[in-house]
């Protein structure tokens, strides 16, 4: 393979971020010639959606470099670890488009290797054999404020740290009672580096191994190593592993030249932020107690996040891809709206699904004056005018049709622009309609509607007649029996797992609505992977396991819209009702994504004006998302737009969002005012510097009371015809002496504290 090259901006698959900052410097330098990633999941679960994007950053990174990507199984469990789900990560990263080439590994391929280099770092003193229970280990361990204190065991010789480690291998002893460690430091900070363990007794049959072996290594052992061995550059991993980083350093830094491992390249582990997303859970331990209660279908349940359930629902790989790159990398973890996935489907399926008709919960209308026993076919397209694709199909139309029960009213609600009595309604690409009677049982059910259509129609409003609206329908002649599977989100909350309990007790058993209905006929002779928008309903397809028999099933894949809108803070009173109409004129030009980013901004408690101007700038979305990782977005908003908002659309901020928010938490505290923050961030960007620290100097310099009063004293004696005009009613003037003070002061004075002392002086 030709070496790595650093790619433009427009053909990277993955945008440009801290990571791929990282990467190019590297290249630069000279450090690596060739990138090399992995994707290592654990064999032990079903592959969901946090997958999918952890395998766009390892494999999407090393496509756009011209590098590789290795899957590897990081096996070293052999209690939850199965075969099955070896096969079902392979179909899932197949499915989303990676190809790992001849580079598929298991961990458990290195055993071996592993085992020699344990003993590398016995020989070398660097591990040693520990004979504490696992309840002493974690009480020698120390705590966050405490350091550790050293295992008896810790000084064992080399020869009898080899003897019993072999006679652990070789299964010897019981589960627990030994294992091995690294011998590193007790009392560092960072808790992974005290004597972490490297190999432990499990007489358990591995899936791949048999019962070869009697130990088995730890994760922060395999992991690192493996990398190592295989040539990896560059091991990404989610911000949980961020304190492993050390044990990983340490590990390489020890082991690099020795047992067949290579000086250089030295693979470097970098974290980047976890994303979750709303309305699921991806626990494993969480998703077998749905199964298991019969609350979902198995792992491929279409309600579920895992992406065998994503692909039964009808999900395109191509939708996951566009999400992760819309979810961006960071630094810090985030929360992702689950509407941002939404979008992503919706937009990924517009383009490519036929628009045909289907009904799901029929009414029977019957045309009083269409010829008995006449069909026709009309020409429908497959896709709208914004689309811009060609085809289009023939739709029998004849004298009894099905049309939606919820298209149909009794008694409408004011702007009803669907069926009524009395009404006129287009039938879609077909005739206008007016419903003359609605035909109900005993218990005044609607069980039928009546109706006259107009033949001139076709086409065009009829003259005299004001249409309302329109319906879907299908023809009764021809129309296919079907099955509906309305799938919506699997709990009714956005986050069932916080603040304690039961997440079940947020089930949503709203989640899957069967119904049966018709559809029209020429979706029979359509693919079975066909991807359709049943028009006013949403987006379908076939159940894969379901949907191939006599009468089809159709799984719905998303709405066409979102249908779980959060209710909007409005501001009581008139003057918040007129401040409001501007800002929501421009809001209802937002679409897709930025309208999704809009959305969760307000929901987060961030300012309209504000949300806005965040939702049209990529830059600035991505920075408040940052600060989002050290305290309330709402908070940071203001600032983040208004002050620092030029620097940061053009590029250039100097002011982390790290220490923004460290700067707002003090002024929250009372600190600092407003007027000393904004000065400590302009002179921050404008000169550098620590912004907290240039706020202390500001605060520091802050005019004294008895001073400022002084100067207030001063500022009123010299304009006494300014005081008797105040005084007779003129507080305008309040602004006037506040600025006079000010310039005295040489900005050193509070200004709402000038305000407060001349409020004071004149008993306003």
């Amino acid at each position: 393979m030709s070496a790595s090259r650093i790619p433009p901006d427009e053909e990277r698959l993955v945008p440009p971020n801290f990571i791929t900052e990282i990467i190019d410097e590297d290249l630069r330098s000279g450090k690596y010639d060739q990138i090399v990633t992995r994707f290592p999941p654990e064999p032990n679960g079903f592959p969901h959606i946090g997958h999918a994007i952890a395998s766009f950053i390892d494999c999407g990174i090393a496509r756009d470099y011209r590098g590789r990507c290795h899957l590897r199984m990081d096996d070293t469990n052999p209690l939850t670890e199965e075969m099955r789900y070896v096969e079902a990560i392979k179909r899932d990263m197949a499915w989303l488009g990676w190809d790992w080439g001849e580079h598929f590994y298991f961990a458990s391929d290195y055993y071996d290797r592993l085992y020699e280099m344990a003993e590398q770092l016995i020989k070398e003193g660097k591990a040693y054999v520990d004979s504490l229970s696992e309840e002493e280990i974690r009480a020698y361990r120390g705590t966050v404020e405490e350091p550790g204190k050293p295992s008896p065991y810790r000084e064992r010789s080399v020869e009898e740290n080899l003897e019993l480690f072999r006679r652990m291998a070789a299964g010897e002893f019981a589960e627990g009672e030994h294992v091995l460690r690294a011998k590193i430091d007790m009392s560092a900070a960072n808790m992974k580096l005290r004597d972490p363990i490297l190999y432990r007794i499990l007489k358990a049959e591995h899936y791949r191994t048999g019962d070869r072996w009697k130990v088995y290594p730890m994760y922060d052992f395999a992991h690192p190593l493996s990398d190592f061995i295989e040539g990896v550059t560059h091991s990404l991993c989610s911000s949980e592993f961020i304190d492993n980083r050390a044990v990983y350093d340490w590990l390489v830094e020890n082991l690099a030249g020795k047992c067949g491992l290579p000086e250089w390249p030295r693979p470097k582990q970098i974290e980047f932020g976890r994303r979750s997303l709303e309305y699921t859970v991806v626990s494993k331990r969480k998703l077998i107690r749905l199964v298991e209660r019969g609350l979902v279908d198995g792992w491929d349940d279409p309600r579920l996040p895992t992406l065998a359930g994503l692909r039964r629902r009808g999900v395109r790989p191509q939708a996951l891809i566009a999400f992760a790159r819309k979810v961006g990398i960071s630094r810090t973890d985030r929360t992702v709206d689950i509407a941002l996935l939404e979008w992503a489907i919706r937009d990924d399926l517009n383009p490519i699904a036929p628009r045909v008709m289907a009904v799901t919960e029929p009414l029977k209308l019957v045309l009083t004056n269409y010829p008995e026993g006449r069909v026709e076919e009309l020409e429908a397209p497959y896709f709208p005018p914004d689309v811009g694709r060609p085809g289009s199909r023939k739709v029998p139309f004849g004298r009894e049709l099905w049309v939606e029960r919820g298209d149909f009213a009794l008694e409408p609600p004011r702007g009803w622009k669907r069926l009524a009595v009395g009404e006129h309604t287009r039938l879609r690409h077909a005739y206008v309609v007016r419903v003359d009677e609605a035909v109900t049982d005993e218990a005044g059910r609607v069980i039928e509607l009546r109706a006259t259509y107009l033949p001139e129609s076709l086409g065009r409003n009829p003259e005299g007649a004001r249409v309302r609206g329109a319906v879907h329908w299908v023809a009764a002649a021809g129309a296919a029996p079907a099955e509906f599977r309305l799938y919506d989100r699997l709990f009714k909350v956005p986050f069932p797992d916080a603040g304690g309990g039961d997440f079940l007790d947020h089930y949503n058993p709203d989640s899957l609505r069967v119904l049966s209905g018709f559809v029209e006929p020429s979706v029979l002779a359509d693919d079975p992977g066909t991807r359709y928008q049943f028009e006013r309903l949403g987006y379908f397809w076939r159940d894969p396991e379901l949907g191939r028999g006599e009468k089809p099933v159709f799984n719905r894949i998303i709405t066409l819209k979102d249908t779980w809108k959060r209710p909007e803070k409005r501001k009581a009173g008139k003057s918040a009702g007129r401040q409001r109409q501007p800002q929501e004129n421009k809001s209802a030009a937002l679409e897709g994504e930025q309208r999704v980013v809009f959305e969760r901004c307000l929901h987060l408690g961030v300012g309209e004006a504000e949300a806005l101007q965040i939702a049209r700038s990529e830059r600035l979305r991505v920075y408040l998302e940052d600060c989002s990782g050290f305290g309330p977005p709402a908070l940071a908003a203001p600032w983040v737009v208004h002050v620092l908002g030029p620097a940061i659309r053009a590029g250039e901020v100097r002011v982390s969002p790290e220490e923004l928010m460290e700067l707002l938490a003090r002024m929250e505290k009372g600190e600092f005012d407003r007027r000393q923050v904004k000065q400590a961030l302009e002179r921050a960007q404008q000169e550098g510097g620590v912004p907290l620290e240039l706020a202390r100097e500001l605060a520091a310099s802050r005019l004294p009371e008895d001073e400022l009063r002084r100067l207030v004293e001063e500022v009123l004696a010299g304009n006494p015809d300014k005081v008797a005009a105040l005084q007779a009613g003129k507080t305008g003037l309040i602004g006037f002496f506040v600025g006079q003070v000010m310039r005295r002061s040489q900005g050193r004075a509070d200004p709402e504290q000038v305000q407060s002392v001349l409020k004071e002086h004149f008993n306003l």
